[in-house]
């Protein structure tokens, strides 16, 4: 180097200059110590909708099990076995049951063990899909049961249960919705950031 000549600025490079993509603020760091307070307050929304969903969508298909036991003599005992849409329905709802239950646990657990069951990215993706099929497969057994009511006479406990059925199913529905727009949420932020 010539005596005088300024120093080529490569050669003053520096590790700080490198742009580094900044985290996602949905996973936990393996260091740190993860509590329910250091959780952040997205983590908790998620576990209560979530918690919700599996309430709404399990009374569903419990009053769908087991109506109310008004038997009159003579009468055969309810069975939604005989009503193929009754038995839709209940698979719908034992199904958002099962889904959210698993969704809870994986809740519970990335808190815990600070997110190492599944990868966040394959669980944002996973759960915005899943969301979405329940979300349609709700809707379309509470159509389906709005329709069974109308066929089924008005005296019986089968109406009684389907009536219950389909407005937890709705209502588990909308909650559904909502955990929709929250993984949805969660996976465009992790792909735009």
């Amino acid at each position: 180097m010539a005596a005088g000549s300024s120093p080529s600025p490569r050669l003053f490079y520096s590790p700080a200059q490198l742009q580094y993509p900044t985290p996602s603020p949905f996973t936990y760091s393996i260091g740190s110590t993860t509590t329910w307070s250091s959780t952040p307050t997205l983590h908790r929304y998620n576990l209560f909708i979530r918690s919700l969903g599996l309430l709404f969508s399990f009374v569903s298909a419990i009053s769908l099990a087991s109506p109310s036991p008004n038997k009159i003599k003579g009468e055969a005992a309810f069975s939604f076995g005989h009503y193929p849409e009754l038995r839709y329905s209940f698979g719908v709802t034992i199904l958002a049951s099962g889904y959210s239950a698993s969704q809870l646990f994986k809740g519970v657990c990335d808190i815990v063990h600070k997110g190492l069951l599944i990868s966040d990215l394959v669980s944002d993706y996973l759960s915005f899909i899943l969301d979405n099929l329940l979300c349609y497969l709700l809707i379309s057994s509470s159509s389906m049961l709005v329709s069974m009511i109308q066929q089924i006479e008005s005296a019986s406990p089968v109406w009684k249960a389907t009536i219950v059925s389909m407005s937890m199913s709705f209502i588990a529905f909308l909650v559904f919705v909502a955990c929709s727009l929250l993984s949805g949420y969660k996976l465009c932020k992790r792909i735009i950031w």
